[in-house]
């Protein structure tokens, strides 16, 4: 029997509105079967104060991430129809990012993350049209600058910098101009922040604005079994579909392999800050989500064959099964 993915990667309008509308109800399903979240931990002064403004586990929380999430795909389907990331329109972007935020249900009150995903999505909007222009100054002023936004949020996004300015040089826009561009970019969100911070509280120590001593633990002894399990599971699916999508990108434009080279090192370098920073780790996973979903979706979309239809159904299944033992097991 042939399984094909046709009418996920290109459905008609009620199928599509059912889709989302399918991933919206796993999302509500984690507040109404009381699959409740505590906030990460933070030491960002700033993203405390916002804390207090939404209670913990209240369905006003919950809807304002679900807006923001259902706004960061949209914004990642523009992504991925502008640059072509992957050489045709697909649906697949926006169901497997739906259904990953969905599942972890510890990304449904942490309102700010999302916030700054929608950040990071636009910031990818700059960098990605830097191609092959070493005059992108205001490219790469405004990438660095909304990078550097979300980093006042979540402290350690900061170190993404340096990492967008290795994908300058993918991109072949590496100058002097737009290394400078990037610095003051990244330079500017956080003077406009500690001025408004010392002009409303004169006694504000500046060293409290910074949250970025790295609170390694390798012991995984937060996480559960179906944890770890699940955690190895979309790993495997990830090296799967990142295996096929190397064995396709010899068709690709040199500018779509190199935006596809930096999405892999962009999410190994936000995959490493969560580990590092393992008090603020729920705040990293819509970032890898965002990612992940562009990555696997590639292979997806232009091998469609019952190899890659089995990996989506897998997919699929390991992520509802997820889901049931979080009922079953908490």
């Amino acid at each position: 029997m042939r399984i094909s993915l046709k009418n996920i990667i290109t459905p008609s309008i009620p199928l599509a509105a059912l889709l989302v509308i399918i991933c919206c109800g796993l999302w509500l399903s984690a507040f109404f079967g009381a699959r409740l979240a505590l906030f990460p931990g933070q030491s960002n002064a700033l993203i405390k104060g916002v804390q207090t403004v939404f209670v913990p586990n209240t369905l006003l929380s919950n809807l304002l991430s679900l807006i923001f999430t259902i706004l960061n795909a949209f914004l990642l389907a523009q992504i991925n129809n502008r640059f072509t990331i992957i050489r045709t329109r697909t649906f697949l972007p926006i169901v497997t990012f739906l259904t990953l935020i969905s599942t972890w249900n510890e990304t449904h009150i942490v309102n700010g993350s999302h916030a700054t995903l929608t950040l990071f999505i636009l910031a990818l909007f700059y960098f990605f049209s830097m191609s092959r222009n070493r005059n992108a100054s205001e490219q790469a002023f405004m990438g660095s600058f909304l990078i550097s936004a979300s980093s006042i949020l979540i402290n350690p996004l900061i170190f993404l910098i340096p990492v967008c300015w290795i994908g300058f040089m993918m991109f072949q826009s590496f100058s002097l101009r737009t290394f400078l561009a990037s610095v003051f970019g990244t330079l500017a969100p956080w003077i406009l922040y500690l001025s408004a911070r010392y002009l409303l509280n004169p006694d504000f120590d500046f060293l409290q604005a910074f949250a970025i001593i790295p609170t390694i633990d390798l012991s995984f002894s937060a996480f559960a079994l179906q944890d770890l399990i699940y955690s190895a599971l979309i790993m495997i699916i990830m090296i799967i579909c990142l295996t096929g999508m190397y064995s396709l990108t010899h068709s690709d434009a040199i500018d779509t392999r190199n935006k596809l080279n930096f999405l892999v090192l962009l999410l190994i370098s936000v995959s490493v800050l969560s580990f590092l920073y393992m008090n603020q780790f729920v705040s990293f996973l819509p970032i890898i989500a965002m990612v992940y979903s562009l990555l696997i979706s590639h292979p997806l979309t232009l091998k469609q064959n019952n190899f890659y239809g089995i990996i989506f159904l897998i997919f699929c299944f390991i992520n509802i099964a997820y889901i049931i033992s979080k009922y079953i097991l908490t």
